[in-house]
């Protein structure tokens, strides 16, 4: 597949109409963005965190909690790193599943090539947070990452735009997950539970992963089988996002629609909240609002900045890391990125004094960095 293209900054222009896009550089650059915090992985916090301390001494408590998960419920900046993967993945998906369904690809070889990807995103997970590569079943774990809650929404969304063509449709799938889960959770009660507990150890989603999953279960409080209606849900949000993106709608209809969907999911994901709270490690349906609507609001400033705007020059640095996304991500796991980088920088590092830290985490990263760049450059991508 050719590359996305990063263009000189000029104006874009704007017509009342506009042909239906095939790329769109904002998803491009929102993916690499998203993928910059957590490539290595967490190869981008660790140098913002680092670059932030060594600059104001110690971080103030509202900036530290935006930088981290909060324990339970709330949501933090942090947060969004996990949702906004997932949304991408759905926003891509009108420019590539269902061009597939336009050009009259058959069901069966749109879900075969679906299934391998699954497949293979799985297999990625397992190796990245599952212990697969260790071969010790005693700490193998089945379903606990990422890329597997990826798969999981993928193939539901999947599903949803091949045997249902109507964008109405797929918002009222979108909405049906959401109300189901949260039906599961309020009023389904695990054995010896009351329903509609939202603790860490007693609630409906982890009681099915621990008894499901046994001893591949993960030993956290996340929870993965019930909460991949939830997963679905948020890819599906992404879907209609890249479908607005690709209609023949002016540019700035095109903006005014994802800022305006992405206001009303926050405002509904806050009120849901009060009955069903914000917690990330149940994903619960107000939560994919309300990271949905953040979502929203991130893709519509860079399709505003990007697409319609034309300021494009300083998006190649995420590019280049969104165009290997899968690579960037699983480069801890594959290439041990962190180790690489202590052994080829941290002499040099250790001269920094205060800014050894911030000085390792930046070559680390720039280290990373160069082999995705010339992997852009030899046109290299490697895709599931």
């Amino acid at each position: 597949m050719t590359p996305p293209t990063v263009p000189e900054r000029g104006p874009a222009p704007v017509s009342a109409t506009a042909p239906a896009p095939e790329r769109v550089l904002a998803i491009d650059a929102l993916r690499g963005f998203d993928m910059f915090w957590i490539a290595g992985p967490d190869l981008g916090h660790w140098l913002v965190t680092s670059v932030l301390t060594l600059s104001l001494g110690s971080l103030p408590p509202w900036l530290s909690y935006q930088l981290e998960h909060p324990a339970w419920q709330g949501f933090s900046a942090w947060d969004m790193i996990m949702p906004l993967f997932l949304f991408i993945v759905g926003a891509a998906m009108p420019f590539s599943v269902q061009r597939r369904i336009d050009a009259g690809d058959g069901r069966w070889s749109i879900y075969g090539r679906a299934l391998r990807r699954v497949a293979i995103l799985w297999l990625l997970g397992m190796i990245a947070q599952g212990h697969l590569l260790e071969c010790n079943m005693a700490r193998l774990k089945l379903y606990s990452n990422t890329l597997q809650a990826i798969a999981s929404g993928y193939l539901i969304a999947t599903v949803v735009m091949v045997e249902l063509r109507s964008v109405r449709s797929w918002a009222a799938v979108a909405g049906a997950l959401l109300v189901v889960y949260w039906l599961a959770l309020s009023f389904i009660p695990p054995p010896g539970l009351a329903a509609g507990l939202y603790t860490p150890d007693e609630n409906l989603a982890i009681w099915i992963d621990r008894t499901v999953l046994g001893s591949t279960q993960d030993g956290t409080h996340y929870t993965w089988i019930l909460s991949s209606l939830g997963f679905g849900a948020t890819v599906l949000i992404g879907v209609l996002a890249g479908r607005v993106l690709r209609t023949p709608l002016a540019p700035e209809l095109r903006l005014l629609i994802l800022a305006g969907a992405g206001v009303a999911c926050l405002l509904a994901g806050w009120a849901w909240s009060a009955v069903m709270p914000i917690i990330k490690h149940l994903w619960t349906s107000s939560m994919v609002l309300w990271a949905g609507g953040w979502s929203l609001l991130l893709l519509a400033l860079f399709y505003y900045l990007i697409d319609i705007r034309g300021f494009r020059r300083w998006t190649t640095v995420f590019v280049v890391i969104g165009a290997n996304a899968i690579l960037a991500y699983m480069s801890q796991s594959l290439l041990d990125i962190r180790h690489l980088g202590q052994f080829l920088f941290g002499g040099l590092c250790g001269h920094f004094g205060p800014g050894k830290e911030a000085g390792l985490a930046l070559l680390t990263y720039a280290l990373l960095w160069t082999g995705l760049w010339w992997l852009y450059r030899q046109r290299i991508f490697i895709r599931i």
